[in-house]
This record gives structure tokens, sequence and C-alpha cells, in this order.
């Protein structure tokens, strides 16, 4: 896979990587676009404001946060659009067997 930086590329899901740390890679890569950067501040703000409980222990506030809402789905056939930077030229080449790349 042949990435320049500064570029805008769609990539497609082919496979999924067995180890979790694979799929956490690309559950990581694919956050990074800027819909999804919106939605989840969005979420974050929510959950901030009414889904954390608030509790008095030992004098002190005790916060007892929820488990953020997972935006993406790995599924094979899913595609994505990002714009490539030299900070996850890396990422994306661990994952290059399991994605197909095309010039968005």
């Amino acid at each position: 896979m042949d990435l320049a930086p500064s570029t805008n590329v769609t990539f497609t899901i082919t496979s999924l990587p067995k180890s979790e740390r694979g799929k956490k890679t690309l559950r990581r890569v694919m956050k990074m676009q800027p819909d999804v950067q919106r939605v989840l501040t969005r979420l974050a703000t929510r959950r901030d404001q009414v889904g954390n409980r608030r509790t008095n222990r030992a004098g002190r506030i005790w916060i007892d946060r929820r488990k953020p809402t997972q935006v993406v789905k790995l599924e094979v056939g899913q595609t994505f659009t990002l714009r490539v930077t030299p900070q996850i030229i890396p990422d994306l080449q661990s994952l290059a067997k399991h994605l197909d790349a095309k010039a968005a």
C-alpha cells in the first residue's frame, strides 16, 4: 500500500484482524474520521452532563462513569475515508493486508 501524506484515501475492510491488538488499531484508525470525532465529542459532552452518577464518598465527590458508546463497527465491507498524515502511516501499514485503499 503506497500512502502519501496529506491525501484523502478511502479504505475498505477486506478481512478482520485475528488479534485483539489489530482490532483495537483498526477501531482507533476508524475513529479518526472527522464525522466520527464530532459524534464522539457530542456523546462525551452529553454523558458528562447526564449519564455519570456523582456520590459523596469520604467527604469527596466520586464519579461513577458510564462506558462510552461504540460508534464504529468492525465489519467486512465497511468503508471509511481518512486524510493520511505521517503519524498514522505506520498504523495503516500494519493493517495493509486487511484494508483495500483507493484515492478519494
